[in-house]
C-alpha cells in the first residue's frame, strides 16, 4: 500500500498512529456488534422489531376497532400486509378424521374428538422468519384457545353431532341409499375414467371436454367433499392422493374462467375448510393466481374464457358482440374472498369488488341486469335478462356474499333485495293454473319459458327470506314455496318424473317442454337442490318425499351398469341415455339429496354457505377472528 507522505510527520510515526487507529477501529466495531445482537436476546418487543426489521418485512398488528381493522387491509402489500383476518398468522387445530375407526362413530366429527392436526391461518408471504417464530410459539403455547377460536368463528362441528344421521328409521334408510348412490357412481369413475374429467358411463370410458383448458379430474375435485361429508374416506383418501401426486396446474389450453372457478377453486378451497389439508388451500390459490390474468380487460369485467398457461383471455364466440356473461363474471366472488382469506393477497377481493362497483354504476333497464356486458366498454351488449341460464348464480352469489360475510356485506345485501323488486316487478308470472314462474325478458318482451337452472331460485328466495323487509319476509318464503312448487310439477307432469331442461307456460302449456330440445335431463341439482333449503327453512315433510321420488327416478331411469347417465326425452319410458356422468352430479345432486334427508346440524346453515358448485365455504366472522389471545394483547400493550 502506498501512503501520501504528511509533512512534519516521519513515516514510522504515521505508521504507528495507523496502527493505533485500526486497533481502535476493531475494538468499537466489535463493541457495536455485541450491543446490536444483545438486542435480540431480549424478551420479544414490536417497538424493536420496528427499529431493526427491513421495511419489506410484515409488523405485527394490534387489532383496535373494526374501522383500524379495515384501514389495515385496504394498505398495499408493499406496506406489509398480514392475513386477510388482519392478524398475523395463528396456527389453530382442527379435527381429522381417523379413516380406521366406523363410519358414524360421533367421536370422529365432534369437537373435543378424534385426532387434531396443524391448520394455520392465511400469513402474508412477506413475513419474517422472526415472525413466523413468534406466530408459531403462540399458537403451540394456546391451542386449546386458538382451536376453540377457531371452531367458534369458522367450523363450529361443520359435520354435526352424528355426523348428521337422523333419527327416523325411514329417513336414515334413505340417507343411506344416496350414499349408495355415490360410492356406485364414484367406483365407476375410478374404475373406467380415473383422472379425466368425467365418465361416459355406456361405452366405460373418461371425457376429457374443452371447458377446463387441459385441467384434469374435474369428477375427482368435485367429489372431495361430497365424500368427505357421507363419510367415504377410503374413496376421499384416494381422491386427496391424486390431488397431491397427479393434479397438475399447468395446463396450456383453453378454459371456462366459470367453470374452473366454481369446480376447482372452489371444490379445493371446501376440501381445505372441512379437512385441514395444507395442499388444498395451496393448490386452490396456485390455480387462483392463474385466473387474474381474465381481469385485464378496460373494465375490470374478465373475459369467459382463459389460457390458463400464457394468461391471455377472449369472450365466446357465441357471446353477442365479444361481451362477458353475467353468471360468469358475477360468480366469483364467493371463492375470490376466500382466496383473500387464505393468501393474505387483497387482489381477489378487488377484481371481484371492482365488477360491484361498475354494475352500481351503470344504468340498470327497469332495474333488471342484462346477461350480455362488454368488457371493453362498460355498457349491457342485449337487453335480454333472465334468472336461468346466462343469470341465475349472480343473483345467488348477492345473497350468498351478505350471508358469507356475516351479515356485514351491505352493498351485496341492498343489489340481492332492489335486484329481487325489479324480478317480481318484471319477470314473475302466474300461470292459468295458479303455477308461479320466472319468465325471461328481451328488451321488454315477456318469454313465458323457465329453465331447469332457473329451479334454484326457489331455495335463494328462501335463504334471502329472513334478511328482507320485514313485511316482506313472509312474502319472500311463500314466493320460495310457490316457485319450487313449479318445479316439482315440471317433474311430475313428465312420464320418467325427472324435469325437462326448460319449461313452458303458453299455448296451452303448463311447466311441460313443447320443444324436443328442451325434452332432456342432464342430472341436474337445481330442483332438488330447492328441496333441500325448503326443508331446511320448514321442516314441511313433502320436500323430503319430492326428494325421494327424485331418487327412486334416477335409479329408475339413468343408473346403468357403469355409473349414472343423462336421459335425452324425459316425456319418455323408452329411455335414450347421453352417456355422461357430469361431474355436478355427484358435486351437487347427490350431495343436495344426501342433506336433505341428514338432520340440520350437517353443514348447517347457520355457519356454512355453499356456492354455486355446491361446495360449502364457512362464514366469515370477521369480529370473531380479530380477537387477539390473552397473551398476545399482554404483548401488545
Amino acid at each position: 500500500m502506498v501512503f501520501r507522505k504528511l509533512p512534519g510527520v516521519s513515516a514510522s510515526g504515521m505508521g504507528l498512529r495507523l496502527s493505533q487507529k485500526f486497533v481502535f477501529l476493531l475494538f468499537l466495531s466489535g463493541l457495536v456488534t455485541l450491543c446490536f445482537g444483545a438486542l435480540f436476546f431480549l424478551p420479544d418487543s414490536v417497538r424493536l422489531k420496528r427499529i431493526f426489521l427491513s421495511k419489506t418485512e410484515t409488523q405485527p398488528v394490534t387489532v383496535g376497532s373494526e374501522n383500524d381493522a379495515r384501514e389495515h387491509l385496504k394498505r398495499p402489500r408493499e406496506q406489509g400486509l398480514t392475513s386477510a383476518k388482519g392478524e398475523t398468522s395463528t396456527r389453530l387445530k382442527v379435527l381429522s378424521r381417523k379413516p380406521a375407526l366406523p363410519r358414524d362413530a360421533p367421536e370422529e366429527r365432534v369437537a373435543g374428538g378424534g385426532a387434531q392436526e396443524d391448520f394455520t391461518l392465511p400469513r402474508s408471504k412477506t413475513e419474517s422468519s422472526s415472525e413466523r417464530a413468534t406466530s408459531s410459539d403462540r399458537g403451540s403455547g394456546s391451542d386449546t384457545y386458538a382451536y376453540k377460536k377457531f371452531k367458534r368463528c369458522l367450523l363450529k362441528a361443520p359435520l354435526g353431532r352424528s355426523n348428521g344421521r337422523p333419527s327416523d328409521p325411514k329417513t336414515s334408510e334413505r340417507r343411506e341409499k344416496v350414499r349408495e348412490m355415490m360410492k356406485f357412481a364414484w367406483d365407476n369413475y375410478k374404475h373406467y375414467a380415473w383422472g379425466k374429467n368425467e365418465l361416459r358411463p355406456l361405452t366405460r370410458n373418461g371425457h376429457i371436454g374443452n371447458m377446463f383448458g387441459g385441467l384434469r379430474g374435474a369428477s375427482i375435485i368435485d367429489s372431495l367433499d361430497t365424500l368427505y361429508i357421507m363419510g367415504l374416506m377410503e374413496e376421499y383418501n384416494d381422491a386427496k392422493e391424486w390431488v397431491q401426486t397427479s393434479l397438475d396446474l399447468n395446463s396450456n389450453g383453453e378454459a371456462s374462467l366459470f367453470e374452473v372457478n366454481i369446480r376447482y377453486v372452489g371444490g379445493l378451497l371446501s376440501a381445505y375448510y372441512l379437512t385441514g389439508e395444507e395442499l388444498f388451500k395451496n393448490k386452490a390459490v396456485e390455480l387462483g393466481e392463474k385466473l387474474l390474468p381474465a381481469f385485464n380487460t378496460p373494465t375490470g369485467i374478465p373475459r369467459g374464457v382463459i389460457n390458463l398457461g400464457s394468461g391471455t383471455s377472449w369472450s365466446w364466440g357465441w357471446a353477442s358482440a365479444g361481451s362477458s356473461i353475467l353468471a360468469e363474471f358475477g360468480t366469483l366472488h364467493l371463492e375470490f374472498v376466500h382466496l383473500t382469506e387464505l393468501s393474505g393477497n387483497q387482489v381477489y377481493t378487488e377484481k371481484v369488488m371492482n365488477i360491484r362497483k361498475l354494475l352500481n354504476k351503470i344504468e340498470k333497464p327497469h332495474g333488471l341486469y342484462p346477461n350480455f356486458l362488454s368488457p371493453v366498454s362498460g355498457n349491457w351488449v342485449q337487453h335480454h335478462v333472465s334468472i336461468g341460464g346466462l343469470g341465475d348464480s349472480f343473483y345467488e352469489y348477492l345473497i350468498k356474499s351478505y350471508l358469507m360475510s356475516d351479515k356485514t356485506d351491505d352493498d351485496a345485501k341492498q343489489m340481492y333485495y332492489t335486484a329481487m323488486e325489479a324480478i317480481e316487478a318484471n319477470l314473475v308470472q302466474k300461470s292459468p293454473g295458479g303455477l308461479t314462474y320466472m319468465a325471461e325478458w328481451r328488451g321488454g318482451i315477456l318469454d313465458h319459458k323457465m329453465g331447469h337452472l332457473a329451479c334454484f331460485s326457489g331455495g335463494m328466495i328462501g335463504i334471502g327470506a329472513d334478511d328482507g323487509a320485514a313485511d316482506k319476509r313472509q312474502h319472500y318464503l311463500d314466493l320460495a314455496a310457490e316457485i319450487t312448487h313449479t318445479c316439482h310439477e315440471s317433474y311430475t307432469r313428465t312420464a320418467t318424473k325427472l324435469g325437462p331442461e326448460a319449461f313452458r307456460f303458453d299455448g296451452g302449456a303448463e311447466a311441460t317442454a313443447t320443444r324436443l330440445s328442451d325434452r332432456y335431463y342432464i342430472l341436474r341439482p337445481e330442483v332438488i337442490e330447492s328441496y333441500m333449503y325448503m326443508w331446511r327453512l320448514t321442516h314441511d315433510p313433502k320436500y323430503r318425499e319430492w326428494g325421494w321420488e327424485a331418487v327412486e327416478a334416477l335409479e329408475e331411469h339413468c343408473r346403468v351398469e357403469s355409473g349414472f347417465s343423462g336421459i335425452r326425452d324425459v316425456y319418455t319410458m323408452t329411455v335414450s341415455h347421453d352417456n355422461m356422468q357430469q361431474s355436478f352430479f355427484l358435486s351437487e345432486t347427490l350431495k343436495y339429496l344426501y342433506l336433505l334427508f341428514s338432520d340440520d346440524d350437517l353443514i348447517p346453515l347457520d355457519d356454512w354457505v355453499f356456492n354455486t358448485e355446491a361446495h360449502p365455504l364457512p362464514i366469515v366472522r370477521r369480529s370473531c377472528l380479530q380477537e387477539d389471545a390473552p397473551q398476545d394483547k399482554t404483548a401488545s400493550k
